[in-house]
């Protein structure tokens, strides 16, 4: 039993001294501002007294793995990427510290960076031999643009706005006035997402210099706007008054002509439609009794004698187309 436990013990101390190779982080993150120098620190443990072999890999979300800096033979090689001349070792490899630098840093060097150690003859544990570091370029604020949307009269209201195009993560603004008095500025007046400050009900206190200060975790950057807030002009108020008398005169006169065209066309077209009525009558016709031939035993002179109602004869001239004289004997 003693030589069996003794044997057991030497398999299980050369099976832990022969996986010793493994790699390792001083970080699982790093953050790095646009423009400086980036370090992600590794290194690897190894009994092995023989050169390795180390490749790093840059995985981003918009592309695959592709090799940035290897380690062969004794040989560095740097791989035909955007980050060519700008990434290296930090200490020679033979120190074991596989440290990897990028100067001037890019928004696009931004990504997972993975680094693999394997050494001739050396084992390790699945895994062990690799180590995964999230780097992260941050930008500051590109310098932000004021505008001012309104007119600055005294009662009414504006709004000041500050926008900067660029910048990792999306920068928040906050808007101040510093001259002639210091004042900071709250919700919901500001909105520090947008960049806007509604100021209302304008005075001539308020104004003054104010000042939209862009900013995140890489930097900040700021723009001002001089606000003068104004009184409204007699003059104005007056061009205005005869600005909108002028307005509602040639309103009237508009419409008026647009009804007297519209009377005179309907005249026009009553006067044509008698004429047309006109010209197409027919002329009245003579009555039956009016057209008797002349040898009629009636003349125009003819007398009747008629039996009149309660008395003696009566004589009735029958006229043409006129009423007849009755003539009675006295």
């Amino acid at each position: 039993m003693g030589a069996l436990g003794a044997a057991l013990a030497a398999a299980a101390l050369l099976g832990v001294t022969s996986a010793v190779l493994e790699v390792h982080v001083g970080t699982g993150s790093v953050f790095s501002v646009e423009g400086q120098r980036a370090v992600l620190p590794a290194w690897y443990t190894s009994r092995s007294q023989k050169k390795p072999y180390v490749t790093w890999l840059l995985d981003k979300d918009d592309a695959d793995p592709f090799q940035v800096l290897t380690y062969l033979d004794g040989t560095v090689k740097v791989e035909e990427t955007e980050l060519k001349p700008r990434v290296g070792f930090l200490h020679p490899v033979l120190s074991h510290n596989i440290s990897l630098v990028i100067n001037v840093t890019r928004e696009g060097d931004s990504g997972q960076y993975m680094c693999t150690v394997n050494v001739v003859d050396e084992a390790t544990s699945t895994g062990k031999n690799v180590a995964v570091i999230n780097l992260t370029v941050l930008v500051p604020p590109a310098v932000p643009t004021c505008h001012l949307h309104g007119s600055p009269a005294v009662g009414a209201n504006v709004t000041l706005s500050c926008s900067s195009e660029k910048g990792k993560p999306s920068p928040g603004y906050q808007w101040q006035r510093t001259a002639p008095i210091q004042q900071v500025f709250f919700p919901p007046a500001q909105d520090q997402a947008k960049g806007t400050l509604k100021l209302t009900n304008l005075s001539l206190e308020m104004s003054g210099l104010y000042v939209c200060v862009a900013e995140n975790q890489a930097g900040s950057s700021e723009c001002s706007i001089a606000l003068e807030v104004h009184t409204t002009s007699a003059k104005a108020i007056i061009a205005g008054a005869v600005l909108g008398s002028l307005g509602a005169l040639a309103t009237v006169v508009f419409f008026a002509r647009r009804v007297i065209g519209y009377r005179r066309k309907k005249r026009d077209g009553q006067e044509d439609a008698a004429n047309e009525i006109k010209e197409d009558a027919v002329a009245p016709k003579t009555p039956t009794w009016a057209r008797r031939p002349a040898a009629d035993t009636i003349s125009k002179t003819s007398t009747l004698s008629v039996g009149g109602f309660g008395g003696g004869p009566k004589s009735l001239c029958v006229m043409s187309q006129r009423p007849c004289d009755v003539i009675v004997p006295m």
